[in-house]
């Protein structure tokens, strides 16, 4: 069990230091307060003796794990901070711990780098803003809205509540796209496998037999002579496309085509469109809630709604907002949102409980997106089997025509 050094105030405002072992600094912070101290400074004594924490210098840099800041990084972060605010722990001295927990390096160079903003003067969101690479613009706005109401606590939990949720959408997504994006890999290597060494050797053969070949025989053939004398070439095409599609994503009017595209796109376009609706719904109630205004909550969900053309949609709702319009009354002039969807906003706005009916929406296309998964998978099997079955099977085909043709010829 790890031991700690602390440092607290008495009721009677006299200073105490002590050692002690506990599950982990929550637990300890939670102990100390329940016996009436108020806390200064908690450090775990290894860390003295290893590059680690001191209450004078702030964290000191120490080794850790490469690797980009990642969504669980952020929730757990967020969680955890809003514990030690939570129980008492000076915003300097949270970071402070916090940055002796994380593992990876970047991560705990952008921790350390909060810490010396806020023992500047400078408030925790300003401090963030200095890393809008890894925090999101709700994230900022939302600890911004915290700090000014006084519900620090209660706005982290909640920022980690919403990135609980995101990061399990997400990883819904990546499951449902992962399977067939493997399977066509797969597939892809073995008919280039089979097309590049295996048909070749059979084309020697029945050349030295002299015999007239199917016309589906042929074909193949002449495709397995291309391919293999001109692989440089059709790598080097394939290589170009990727690269001009992925050059032209990343121009305006080209990601406007490219996520237009994939809402309307066969099969994984409703899956789509219901990770969006849910995602616009928890964003704009989880910002509503904490205190945002509705037109900075509304610029917000459209920076991090992750598809242009929602982006523009809520762009059109923000110059609505403003003329004195509501919500639900914009949504309807445009046909992406479904019906169901614009009409529980409109109650929300008319009953007042906008917040609470955009979560039951968020909520029913959490569950939406769940069955979109699992009716994915079970459709998408049995087309890659066709795929593959008529793929590979038509090549077996066309080579074993010929020793058929033989066979009979024969007898």
């Amino acid at each position: 069990m790890p031991v700690f050094e602390y440092q607290v105030k008495d009721k009677s405002g006299k200073t105490q230091n002590g050692i002690q072992e506990a599950k982990d600094v929550s637990s300890l912070v939670q102990g100390l307060r329940a016996d009436g101290f108020i806390i200064i400074r908690v450090n775990e004594t290894k860390a003295r003796g290893k590059g680690g924490s001191s209450s004078s210098g702030g964290p000191k840099k120490r080794k850790g794990k490469k690797g980009n800041v990642k969504l669980d990084d952020l929730v757990i972060f967020s969680r955890q901070m809003a514990t030690l605010v939570g129980a008492g722990v000076p915003l300097i001295q949270a970071l402070e711990i916090l940055s002796d927990q994380v593992e990876k390096l970047k991560f705990k160079e952008i921790i350390s780098d909060m810490h010396q903003a806020i023992h500047g003067g400078k408030s925790f969101s300003e401090s963030l803003e200095k890393h809008k690479k890894v925090f999101s613009a709700l994230f900022i706005n939302m600890v911004r809205a915290g700090e000014q109401s006084g519900s620090l606590e209660e706005i982290l939990d909640r920022v980690a509540s919403y990135l609980e949720k995101s990061a399990i959408l997400q990883r819904k997504v990546k499951s449902a796209m992962m399977y067939p994006l493997a399977v066509t890999s797969l597939a892809f290597l073995i008919t280039w496998g089979m097309m590049t060494f295996i048909i070749p050797k059979f084309a020697t053969i029945f050349e030295g037999l002299n015999a007239e070949l199917p016309a589906m025989t042929k074909m193949l053939i002449k495709t397995s002579h291309y391919l293999q004398e001109n692989s440089l070439v059709v790598f080097g095409v394939m290589g170009f496309t990727f690269y001009f599609v992925k050059q032209f994503i990343k121009t305006p009017f080209g990601r406007l085509v490219w996520d237009a595209g994939l809402l309307k796109m066969p099969v994984f376009g409703p899956l789509f469109l219901k990770v969006a609706v849910s995602k616009f719904s928890r964003t704009l109630a989880t910002l509503i809630r904490s205190g945002v205004a509705i037109l900075s909550a509304l610029e917000i969900v459209s920076k991090t709604s992750g598809n242009r053309r929602i982006e523009i949609v809520i762009a059109s709702l923000m110059d609505s907002v403003k003329k004195g319009q509501g919500i639900a009354s914009s949504l309807e002039k445009h046909a992406i949102f479904p019906t169901m969807v614009v009409k529980m906003i409109a109650i929300g706005e008319e009953t007042g409980e906008l917040e609470e009916m955009l979560i039951k929406i968020a909520d029913f296309y959490d569950s939406e997106v769940d069955a979109a998964v699992d009716g994915l998978t079970s459709l998408i099997e049995p087309l890659i089997i066709a795929f593959l079955g008529v793929v590979i099977g038509g090549i077996v085909v066309a080579m074993f025509l010929p020793i058929l043709g033989l066979a009979t010829a024969v007898k």
